[in-house]
């Protein structure tokens, strides 16, 4: 669900239209009223009631953020009084055994991912890392999911817009509620495996009605490909229903507007901004020259298929985790997700977004062409 209000936050403007994107649906709160469309620079975070709890999301085994992780802790829980929370696996590295942090780890709340539910917990998020971070945050919320202030500590960088350097400053500007969001669509994903029975008995105790199905949330792409075999990938691709097409190539990248300048950007899809409603489907290396990019309303409904005719299974991956065996009879089902992440910006999402292609991706960066002289142009 998009709309003005999100959950532990609210929008500084009054009661304009509220519009809710979800499966084939596009509703208005007021259907009499004229579509409203928001200025994106205008969405600001202001808490209910100030935050009193946040969550660290580090960079795994990367000494290079040790110092930024403990800096950032002292500040939340020595200056802030702030109640911490970090995955266990962070908090046992040996590097963070020294004195001096000691003292620090017994503020500080642990949790193991798969086993611990602290949605309900968390006020905000904070990433120390690179793109992988804000990715891996999206998916410990599988359902409503806090804001996140993203630091740029990793190597690309494209979605954490925050240097380190004045985290003091920009950390007690999101507590006052002094920043702009954005909101990132996600992708609801249902994975539906046919019962088979030669499956394992794993596999067998997850089974119910004869199908198991598995859902997650997405906030880049879902990608389905060949896999280890060296024939072309051959699915069948639904919309509401309607087969529109059969992809027979290295495979297929279904993304959210965030993820399009991730993967399907290097197989040759176009730029969207986040702000703008829809889902793009992005051919892998297709075995037809015609096959283009395209782009498909966010409230359509896609199943993708193994097609009858498919020599092999294929595989699909989420964010580039949980990867899968897709065999003839099994289905992914996706639609826009009723959950987006609330993304801090470090200015507006406009600004933040094209200093991102010019700063990450290069995007038309060249050598600009020097002007003609009174002489050059008689010739």
């Amino acid at each position: 669900m998009v709309s003005t209000s999100v959950g532990r936050t609210q929008s500084l403007h009054g009661p304009s239209p509220v519009t809710t994107f979800g499966p084939k649906a596009c509703m208005l709160k007021n259907p009499k009223a004229v579509m409203h469309i928001q200025d994106p620079a205008s969405r600001r975070l202001t808490w209910n009631k100030p935050p009193k709890s946040v969550l660290i999301i580090k960079k795994i085994r990367d000494a290079s953020l040790l110092q930024p992780f403990k800096e950032l802790c002292i500040f939340l829980t020595q200056q802030n009084n702030m109640i911490v929370y970090v995955e266990r696996k962070v908090i046992e590295d040996p590097s963070l055994a020294h004195e001096s942090f000691v003292s620090i780890k017994k503020n500080i709340c642990t949790f193991r991912e798969d086993y611990d539910d602290i949605s309900n917990c968390v006020d905000f998020i904070i990433c120390l890392g690179g793109d992988g971070t804000l990715l891996y945050a999206s998916s410990l919320f599988q359902e409503s999911v806090p804001p996140v202030m993203a630091f740029h500590l990793g190597s690309l960088g494209f979605l954490t817009p925050f240097n380190f350097d004045t985290f003091q400053s920009q950390v007690t500007q999101v507590i006052e509620g002094n920043a702009a969001i954005i909101l990132r669509s996600r992708l609801e994903v249902k994975v539906v495996k046919e019962y088979r029975e030669k499956g394992s008995v794993e596999e067998m105790s997850l089974v119910t009605n004869g199908n198991r199905t598995m859902q997650y949330q997405v906030l880049n792409e879902v990608v389905v490909d060949r896999g280890p075999c060296s024939y072309l990938s051959n699915v069948d691709l639904f919309l509401d229903g309607h087969l529109i097409t059969t992809v027979q190539g290295d495979g297929v990248i279904v993304s959210t507007p965030t993820g399009s300048t991730a993967y399907a950007v290097a197989a040759g899809a176009s730029m969207i901004h986040p702000n703008v409603p829809a889902i793009m489907i992005t051919p892998v290396c297709p075995h037809s020259l015609s096959f283009r990019p395209i782009v498909v309303p966010a409230g359509v409904e896609l199943k993708i298929m193994l097609s009858r005719d498919a020599r092999n299974t294929a595989w699909v991956s989420l964010d580039g985790r949980k990867r899968q065996e897709i065999a003839y009879g099994d289905s992914i089902t996706i639609t826009a997700s009723c959950f987006p992440v609330p993304s801090i910006c470090f200015r507006d999402p406009v600004n933040d977004w094209f200093e991102s292609l010019a700063q990450c991706l290069h995007w038309n960066v060249r050598k600009k062409q020097s002007h003609l002289s009174s002489e050059e142009e008689e010739f």
